[in-house]
């Protein structure tokens, strides 16, 4: 019954050319770059079917947690660079990107750069607060653009966790404007202790359903940063009742529900270390995942270093070595689990500090271990056979794993 009130819903909310660039771009052209990841990684080459790209630093708000240096003098990368990087990736079979921050709607040039490259799909990490009936619009016309707003709960704690005030009704404008033109649309919440009881609930996805939102997204909060709010985070059971919440509702209700930490057996997963995604910071450094904020090879050709993008990523011991750390270590995260490698590993390979702050080192010398998505002996396995089935094939661990099931070593 689902399935028919998703295809509905699907038909009747969503602009129909949105919906066939989505099911195009994203859906066929995405499949098919995951297939060429696969077949690069039988030859032992990794180039990410999926970038994320932060694109610029600064944020109108101040969120508890952030680990990144959003009041810092601004950094973009500028239109010219991100079309070579684009183009670049295209090359490889890449069609999909992330476009993250700071906040990127702050990016000048933003729209009219995505709108160059219509054969691929952008999903855009927003506050909303940006998106006028306008911005709104032109999203529309381009049809290969997905925002995807952050509510971090109610009122109260949206200010709380924001660190603005008035976040909750202004982002909320922002994801009307998206629903009153027909945007495919979703909305993501990084679950902590002040949210996870408002927003893991039947009743907020049914008002996000009623509302015609056609996706959420469900992060677990993570302690990084110089100021990291470590008591925000979730203890092992709450992330295992995420967990179990996601599975349910996918069997049940008409909302997509994205999660990037579990194959289809429930088996816990690190995005970075199988390869299917690493990150680009705003000054074009190559990093593992957003918040391991530190680079050896960047985006950005000079006279050191010339090399396509393709061989930057093919190439780079510094990534190399993360990933066989990080699937040697934990199917969770290792940053998490065990900053003390993370921190060996970045001054093995004299890898360079990307925040402006230059304390991430420092930082991770200081973290304490905490538990990632990995609970081995309680994998919840999908229940929604369209979720198993998709992620059998194009979202799993693609074998990385195989080899050290049996060696994980999770205690400093």
């Amino acid at each position: 019954m689902y399935l028919l009130k998703m295809a509905k819903r699907l038909l009747l909310e969503t602009d129909k050319r949105l919906l066939w660039k989505l099911a195009w771009n994203m859906g066929f052209k995405g499949m098919l770059s995951v297939e060429k990841h696969k077949r690069r990684l039988k030859r032992g080459e990794v180039f990410p079917p999926f970038l994320y790209v932060s694109i610029i630093n600064s944020c109108n708000l101040r969120c508890q947690g952030c680990w990144v240096d959003v009041a810092a003098k601004q950094q973009i990368i500028a239109p010219e660079a991100l079309h070579q990087l684009i183009r670049e990736a295209k090359t490889m079979g890449n069609v999909f990107f992330g476009i993250v921050g700071g906040e990127p709607f702050l990016h000048p040039h933003l729209l009219d750069i995505l709108a160059e490259h219509p054969d691929c799909y952008f999903q855009i990490f927003t506050n909303g607060q940006f998106i006028r009936s306008e911005t709104a619009q032109r999203m529309r016309q381009l049809g290969n653009v997905t925002p995807l707003i952050s509510i971090e709960g109610n009122e109260i704690v949206s200010d709380q966790r924001r660190g603005r005030p008035g976040v909750f009704s202004k982002s909320m404008q922002g994801l009307q404007n998206c629903l009153k033109h027909k945007v495919f649309t979703g909305v993501c919440t990084s679950l902590c202790q002040t949210n996870i009881d408002d927003l893991l609930t039947e009743n907020w996805l049914d008002r996000l359903i009623d509302m015609g939102v056609m996706y959420a997204w469900y992060h677990v909060y993570r302690p990084m940063g110089p100021d990291a709010n470590p008591q925000l985070c979730l203890t092992p059971e709450q992330q295992l009742r995420a967990r179990r919440f996601v599975v349910e509702m996918r069997a049940k209700k008409p909302i997509l529900i994205i999660d990037a930490y579990y194959d289809g057996e429930g088996r816990a997963l690190c995005p970075a270390a199988t390869g299917i995604s690493h990150h680009i910071n705003p000054w074009g450094g190559i990093e593992p995942c957003p918040i391991v904020q530190f680079t050896k090879e960047s985006i950005h050709a000079s006279q050191a270093d010339s090399r396509s993008l393709r061989d930057k990523f093919v190439q780079s011991e510094f990534l190399r070595d993360f990933r066989a750390l990080a699937q040697a270590t934990t199917r969770g995260c290792i940053v998490l689990e065990r900053p003390d490698l993370l921190k060996q590993l970045v001054e093995k390979h004299g890898a360079q500090d990307a925040t402006v702050r230059g304390t991430a080192l420092a930082e991770l010398e200081v973290m304490q271990p905490r538990t990632s998505q990995y609970n081995p002996g309680q994998e919840i396995p999908e229940k929604n056979w369209l979720y198993r089935l998709a992620k059998r094939y194009w979202f799993n661990d693609f074998g990385v794993y195989h080899n050290h099931d049996h060696a994980f070593n999770r205690e400093p």
